[in-house]
């Protein structure tokens, strides 16, 4: 295309074109992400508010927005919210730690072992063939309604995700960098840290993202079956006060503490990855 005639701006203005970051584009495109969940949450309040005005249902079937949020107002002066999360919160945690660790040590096992794989994985497939909230119960009746049954139904929750996608990640490592590793007679330890763990994290993460928030999960199942405290106990007993609107903060409270667990490991796992890149180069 002949731009001679054209003029400085004529040149500057296609120069400037594909500049889409600072262009006209980019800035469209960079706040539509900045505001698309704002705007989410506006769709969804605003169907909420449509449905209980359509189907004229009572408040202790489904209250409105305002009505949760007013509530929310009233019960956050007296402390039980925050003690509620806090509990839940340290029982996923501890669960999901313990599970982490297990899961790491079994899915190494598992991936390095042909023989510990064919011994374990019937009992891991068996596992995961129960529903948790059977083996809740008895979790309860061994190590009483405290935290340590909480702890224990997190990390039973964590284990199976943690370990398939550890050894998944594992054998998913190149074997021409392996066979390199082993002609220039590195360790064990030199090829776990040097090839297989930069090579299985982002298995290893999208393991760690799942089982993130099903520690939550886990955590309040085992507060339905027996707790004095925590979300899933709140919501036990606001459902049997047929307190629906406080049922609801306990629900949106539960959403805030997924969504934050979630995010967060995505945080770290997006820093640790690209720290990695930088190190190979």
């Amino acid at each position: 295309m002949n731009t001679a005639g054209a003029g400085p701006a004529a040149g500057a203005f296609e120069d400037a074109e594909p500049e889409t970051p600072f262009g006209p584009q980019g800035r469209s495109h960079h706040s539509w992400e900045r505001y698309s969940l704002a705007i989410s949450l506006a769709v969804g309040i605003g169907l909420w508010w449509l449905v209980v005005a359509v189907t004229g249902l009572p408040r202790f079937v489904l209250p409105t927005p305002a009505e949760v949020v007013l509530r929310l107002v009233d019960y956050l002066p007296t402390g039980q919210l925050q003690t509620h999360i806090r509990t839940t919160l340290v029982e996923a945690l501890l669960g999901g730690a313990l599970g982490l660790a297990v899961g790491l040590a079994s899915g190494y096992l598992l991936a390095k072992w042909d023989v510990a794989e064919r011994l374990v994985a019937p009992y891991l497939v068996a596992s995961q063939s129960v529903p948790i909230i059977a083996f809740t119960p008895m979790l309860i009746l061994w190590f009483g309604p405290g935290t340590v049954s909480k702890v224990l139904i997190c990390a039973i929750i964590v284990f199976f995700p943690m370990t398939i996608n550890t050894m998944v990640g594992l054998r998913s490592v190149d074997a021409g960098l392996l066979e390199l590793m082993r002609t220039y007679r590195a360790s064990r330890w030199q090829i776990l840290r040097m090839v297989e763990i930069p090579s299985a994290l982002p298995m290893v993460f999208g393991g760690l993202k799942v089982s993130g928030t099903l520690s939550v999960l886990g955590a309040v199942v085992g507060e339905f079956v027996g707790a004095k405290a925590g979300l899933g106990y709140l919501v036990n007993y606001a459902a049997f006060q047929l307190d629906t609107p406080l049922m609801f903060v306990g629900l949106l409270a539960l959403v805030v503490l997924g969504v934050g667990v979630f995010t967060l490991i995505s945080l770290v796992e997006q820093r640790t990855l690209r720290w990695m890149a930088r190190g190979r180069h």
